[in-house]
């Protein structure tokens, strides 16, 4: 059985560059509540949420303040097309376990055309799987199959938008392998059920009320999911 001993134990506010809270995205009530009281971070943390909730926000500014390229990549990469960032990773403070790894890699879905190119030009020591060759959702596995190796700290951004149902539970598996290793760490911002379904992840439900933990089951997620399942006429009459 092994001991956990992944990357980041906590998220808190930088005391020494404290963010003003009438400023974007502070004045977002997750990010407000993240800056106020911080978050524990387990061995994988889920947030689901409408568009627009700050879910992406949060995800994009944990990942930078580790160290993470925000437009995808390693703590090596040097990726950028047109900065788009919040800003909000100047504030935040890593609080990371003594011995954990250091290594990392961050995946977001709108960028990952860019990012296929950057690895093209910027050859490794071994050779690049062809991710332009391949489908979007064959693409998005065969890097993740390839990067995520050993402990790390691995962050994806509503990566469902690249990947059908079987690749979600295909990616489900491979997170899961990763975290039974105890030295590997998953924060996932997403929309799908299937893959908020992680096991063993906290899951928090993002939007006007800020963080707030949940349950699988009690998520609007699943419930407005099951239920249009259930009956689609009712929801697709009204459009």
């Amino acid at each position: 059985m092994h001991i956990s001993n992944f990357p980041v134990r906590r998220i808190t506010e930088r005391e020494r560059n404290p963010a003003s809270r009438n400023e974007w995205p502070n004045t977002l009530p997750p990010v407000r509540q993240l800056l106020e009281h911080g978050l524990e971070l387990g061995s994988a943390t889920v947030l689901v949420g409408e568009n627009g909730s700050g879910k992406s926000t949060l995800v994009e500014a944990i990942a930078v303040s580790y160290g993470l390229s925000p437009e995808g990549g390693s703590t090596g990469a040097q990726h950028s097309t047109r900065v788009t960032e919040s800003g909000l990773d100047e504030h935040l403070q890593v609080i990371r376990n003594p011995g954990a790894s250091r290594r990392g890699y961050f995946l977001r879905a709108e960028t990952m055309h860019g990012f296929y190119t950057y690895l093209e030009n910027n050859p490794g020591m071994r050779p690049e799987p062809r991710f332009h060759d391949m489908s979007h959702g064959e693409s998005f596995l065969e890097l993740i199959i390839d990067r995520f190796r050993e402990g790390g700290l691995w962050v994806l951004d509503e990566p469902e938008s690249a990947l059908s149902f079987s690749g979600c539970l295909a990616l489900v598996g491979i997170l899961k392998d990763l975290m039974a290793t105890g030295d590997s760490q998953v924060i996932m911002s997403t929309h799908s059920p299937l893959l908020a379904a992680l096991p063993g992840a906290d899951i928090y439900e993002v939007g006007p009320w800020g963080l707030r933990h949940s349950e699988w089951d009690d998520l609007d997620l699943v419930t407005n999911w099951r239920s249009f399942m259930n009956m689609p006429g009712r929801y697709l009459r009204h459009l």
